[in-house]
């Protein structure tokens, strides 16, 4: 027999958690992790729009590390279970990759608005959906336990993909759309 994706055990608007606590489907913690999934998906997006094999290979390592975090999330805190864990070091290479980056774009000097390029455009909208997440995070965290290396995490990633549109813009020779505010 076939493996079935539908169990119906959602039906009644609720889902378990790995360790199988059931919470409803609206509980902060799966909209947490709804959320990364979320993200996840639209760096699978921008990760086909690339060409740079390298970046690609970056964004997949960042996927994967979404991955952890979904699953640290969808996780029962209460029980200890082994999860695998979002490193420092992770975060350390996002650092290092804006660092880089940065070396090669023009300072700063202005807004910019989303847009100019699909690709870029996608960025912006990961890192938008990135700056959501850790919100939720950050949100559950105060009513549960989360370890704080995921935020740090999320907040650094919601970094690098702004630094990372500015820099995919640059790469395809694409003019920055600066915001002029109405005068």
């Amino acid at each position: 027999m076939a493996f079935r994706i539908y169990t119906k055990t959602g039906d009644q608007g609720e889902t378990s958690l790995f360790g199988g606590r059931r919470l409803p489907k609206s509980h902060r913690r799966i909209d947490a992790y709804g959320t990364v999934d979320e993200l996840n998906s639209y760096l699978g997006l921008l990760r086909d729009y690339m060409e740079q094999e390298e970046l690609r290979e970056l964004i997949k390592a960042i996927q994967d590390r979404l991955f952890t975090i979904g699953s640290n999330l969808a996780s029962d805190p209460d029980k200890d279970m082994i999860v695998p864990d979002v490193k420092d070091a992770d975060i350390e290479l996002l650092e290092k990759e804006i660092d880089r980056m940065n070396e090669e774009l023009p300072e700063l000097k202005h807004f910019i608005l989303p847009g100019g390029h699909p690709m870029v455009s996608t960025c912006h909208i990961a890192r938008c959906v990135c700056r959501r997440a850790e919100r939720l995070v950050v949100a559950l965290q105060q009513e549960s336990r989360v370890e704080e290396v995921l935020i740090r995490y999320l907040n650094r990633l919601s970094d690098y993909l702004f630094v990372l549109a500015r820099y995919l813009g640059k790469s395809q020779g694409i003019e920055e759309v600066k915001w002029e505010p109405r005068k």
